[in-house]
């Protein structure tokens, strides 16, 4: 496929997947996908469909987000003073474009690892993220949350105070020890922001 045609792909299957979640039947004609009379059962429990996040960092992909998208998650890889910016791009998009910022969440997925050994947390965290990422890339590390429980808390608040409204926790290793141990020694310590 065209590199230069992946968005009008994405975005038209978008608008593809909205008219299955809503219409029965559904005839579509679009560039890349045709159906005629076709259905989809079951429909989405939401309605009139789930809220459909996105992401992205370049700014025609954060207007896209603030067009098409319900919801702005940001990646795990993207280091806080990053998604801060992008969290500031998305409101002024939205204050722009006429849409309530208040009801457009923002969120942010968090690498973490609690660990009682700083040193060890940060070294499983870079062995962990290498592998996902295929190899290590110093930012991507620098944007995980690893350490004491002391040092989550303040990486995950930063987070927060960057706009996320909501965190997506990836556990790149014991996820239920992980879960346990986010759950008891850091979310508690948290202080919600005004967004």
């Amino acid at each position: 496929m065209d590199p230069e045609r992946y968005i009008a792909r994405f975005t038209e299957g978008i608008a593809l997947m909205k008219a299955l979640w809503t219409d029965e039947p559904v005839t579509f004609t679009g560039d890349f996908w045709q159906l005629e009379n076709a259905g989809m059962q079951p429909k989405p429990f939401q309605k009139p469909y789930p809220r459909i996040w996105m992401g992205g960092s370049a700014e025609a992909a954060l207007r896209r987000a603030v067009r098409l998208g319900a919801g702005f998650f940001g990646a795990g890889s993207s280091l806080t003073a990053r998604f801060a910016e992008q969290v500031a791009t998305v409101r002024r998009l939205l204050t722009e474009g006429g849409r309530d910022p208040a009801t457009y969440p923002i969120a942010k997925r968090v690498y973490a690892l609690v660990d009682d050994d700083a040193g060890r947390a940060r070294r499983q965290m870079d062995d962990a993220l290498a592998s996902i990422y295929g190899g290590r890339i110093a930012a991507i590390g620098a944007a995980a949350v690893a350490g004491t429980p002391a040092d989550c808390v303040r990486g995950v608040q930063e987070v927060l105070d960057a706009g996320a409204e909501l965190v997506l926790f990836t556990c790149v290793r014991d996820p239920a020890e992980q879960m346990e141990r986010l759950a008891a020694e850091v979310i508690p310590r948290l202080e919600p922001t005004a967004g």
